[in-house]
């Protein structure tokens, strides 16, 4: 369910179903970059501006699952206009800024974007440009992305699938509205 915050500006209700912190794994896989699985925590946040607040964080996962090292970061600002196009600027940790136009699909709530301008430091590697789809499929935020690099056409890269996280405050939220259930609680799913 999507809900959308009595404090969140007008303009960012189509962008509700990002808000939160989502939890997940993915793959990474590009040429002359290690393959591996990857674990994402990613956060949309808002303060009652005209933009959502975006920070990424990803990591190296070994076979079991368990957390490596630091895979990437990145931290940015979404919009959007009346005719739903998206606006994203981001900071990669790499040393990458990035501005990305796109669009929210005209009734699902999914996202094409696109790189418009990049700009690196000497001590980023190279990249030229990039893709990325963002969709919110049966209450799960899915997303896949694309790079170029001046050896590499663009290609996808990286992909994952993230589940909300609740926050205690959430499941205290939740418990204050259900329904009076018998003592037994099997009646519920009867």
């Amino acid at each position: 369910m999507i809900e959308i915050p009595s404090d969140l500006n007008p303009d960012l209700v189509p962008l509700a179903f990002l808000l939160g912190t989502w939890e997940g794994a993915g793959v990474s896989d590009f040429p002359g970059a290690e393959k591996c699985n990857f674990g994402q925590s990613v956060t949309f946040s808002h303060d009652g501006r005209d933009f959502l607040e975006y920070h990424s964080h990803s990591w190296v996962l070994d076979e079991k699952g368990e957390k490596v090292r630091p895979l990437e970061s990145e931290s940015g600002y979404w919009r959007i206009d009346k005719d739903r196009k998206v606006e994203v600027v981001m900071v990669r940790d790499q040393g990458v800024v990035e501005i990305w136009y796109g669009e929210l699909a005209d009734q699902k709530p999914q996202i094409d974007l696109a790189t418009d301008a990049v700009a690196r430091t000497a001590a980023s590697g190279p990249y030229s440009g990039g893709k990325r789809l963002y969709g919110y499929v049966k209450s799960d935020l899915m997303w896949v992305g694309e790079k170029a690099t001046p050896e590499v056409p663009l290609r996808p890269y990286m992909s994952a699938h993230l589940k909300k996280v609740v926050t205690p405050e959430q499941v205290a939220e939740m418990a204050r509205n259900l329904p009076d259930m018998p003592d037994d609680g099997i009646a519920f799913f009867r």
